[in-house]
């Protein structure tokens, strides 16, 4: 009986880290694609940024957001 607690508890807890890691994919790839294509969406807010920096900070974001969303998928907990 317990053991199978334990089971149901670590399965929810898979799931639950599932679902924050591909969120968080999907809110970083997003704040990557808006500091990279500023220009060409005329975000104003962003345009006052220095561009090395935005491009900079594009990356490090797209980067991080892909290793999150390749851990959302593997999801080896």
């Amino acid at each position: 009986m317990a053991t199978d607690f334990r089971e149901r508890q670590q399965k929810s807890y898979r799931i639950m880290r599932m679902i924050y890691d591909l969120s968080m994919a999907v809110i970083i790839l997003g704040t990557a694609v808006l500091l990279l294509l500023a220009e060409k969406l005329k975000i104003e807010q962003l345009l006052l940024v220095e561009p090395m920096f935005r491009y900079l900070m594009g990356g490090v974001f797209l980067l991080y957001g892909g290793f999150r969303l390749y851990r959302g998928i593997k999801h080896d907990y």
